[in-house]
């Protein structure tokens, strides 16, 4: 199968009871990209304008959104840093608690007065 029967078979109108994968969203909005006309996928793909618009719109916040992140970010380095190292404290301090609420040498003891 090649690439281009392959794309088609991902976009192509689906069978009854089926649902629409991002994976197949995302090839649709990639042929909308493309410069395919959005009528004419509709009337293809059995899909209504409003609704292909919407995935492309949705694709572009996307992507946006990607491109906005920082990578390497030293800040957000820090604070995962700082985060797992209040879990990992956080689940020292409750096996700690266990150990002393346990009868044994460190439980708590009362006083004998």
């Amino acid at each position: 199968m090649t690439a281009k029967n392959k794309s088609k078979t991902l976009t192509g109108p689906l069978a009854e009871g089926q649902r629409w994968s991002a994976a197949r969203k995302r090839e649709v909005v990639l042929r909308m990209l493309r410069g395919e006309p959005v009528d004419a996928l509709s009337r293809e793909l059995n899909v209504e304008i409003y609704r292909l618009e919407q995935w492309r719109e949705k694709a572009l916040t996307g992507i946006d959104e990607s491109l906005k992140k920082r990578q390497n970010d030293p800040v957000q380095a820090e604070l995962d840093q700082a985060m797992r190292r209040i879990g990992e404290l956080t689940m020292e301090n409750e096996l700690l608690w266990k150990r002393v609420r346990k009868p044994g040498p460190l439980a708590k003891r009362r006083s004998s007065k």
